[in-house]
């Protein structure tokens, strides 16, 4: 598996937790704290208030989360399997020649008057 795969498979892993995440919270304060107890000042599992938990949690997701995206920015591969005649600057460019266009007439008659 090359590493840009890895990198997809972690930023959708990262997406869904964080969607997860601010899903369980509730705009108005309430949310997953307000369910176990209150105002989430008990602990629960180790967590005093699971309201500043879900909220460092959001930072940290999304911290990760565009980390992800610009470290799998350096693992594509840069279309190298791709060939490109428009950006291809080896080989000279040909411009097409083209017959210089005169006014004047060759056999020399006078137009006009």
């Amino acid at each position: 598996m090359s590493t840009f795969v890895i990198f997809l498979v972690l930023i959708v892993i990262v997406a869904f937790l964080l969607i997860v995440v601010i899903m369980v919270q509730n705009p108005k304060g309430g949310g997953l704290s307000s369910s176990f107890g209150g105002g989430g000042t008990q602990q629960l599992g180790g967590v005093k208030k699971t309201g500043d938990f879900l909220d460092k949690s959001t930072w940290f997701l999304a911290t990760a989360l565009i980390l992800l995206i610009l470290a799998s920015n350096l693992t594509i591969d840069g279309g190298n399997n791709i060939e490109s005649k428009a950006l291809d600057l080896d080989e000279p460019i040909e411009m097409p020649v083209t017959p210089a266009t005169t006014d004047d007439t060759t056999d020399g008659t006078e137009s006009g008057s």
